[in-house]
């Protein structure tokens, strides 16, 4: 498998990886399989995202993947935003569950942020979304095998 130098980048120094104190809204994206979870946290300014951060307790490529999806999504307005999540999550139809689990779960930690934001600016009161992936991350047979367990005498 070839590497590229942007790769090596986003994996040797994770852009926008860490919190906002004073995050406009916060999103929660989460892997209901494993318990893995991303959290973005934004600052919206005149309808853009001026500021995004994100956390993760999950494995290396989901980090990787919200070092890359946070810096497509710093400084466009949040329609855009909702394009990029669509887009992200539509190119991850054609991958594999077990590669496109830890993506799906950037997008929507990123969609919860906005949706929060998008909500809290009517009702008045902050709100946090968590949004649960679709996808899982393990072999489709250890995932049965989750589901279906069975204890013996």
């Amino acid at each position: 498998m070839e590497f590229d130098a942007d790769l090596i980048e986003h994996m040797s120094n994770p852009k926008n990886y860490g919190s906002i104190e004073n995050a406009d809204s916060i999103g929660i994206g989460e892997n209901p399989q494993n318990g893995e979870k991303v959290i973005v946290y934004i600052n919206v300014d005149d309808n853009k995202i001026c500021n995004i951060a994100f956390e993760a307790i999950a494995c290396m490529t989901t980090v990787v993947a919200g070092s890359i999806i946070t810096q497509e999504a710093r400084d466009i307005t949040l329609e855009k935003c909702d394009e990029l999540v669509a887009v992200t999550l539509g190119m991850l139809e054609s991958v594999p569950p077990a590669e496109a689990a830890c993506s799906e779960m950037v997008a929507l930690a990123i969609k919860a942020a906005v949706d929060g934001y998008r909500d809290s600016k009517k009702s008045g009161d902050k709100k946090t979304y968590i949004y649960k992936i679709e996808q899982s991350c393990l072999p489709e047979n250890e995932f049965k095998g989750a589901n279906n367990e069975t204890s013996a005498n």
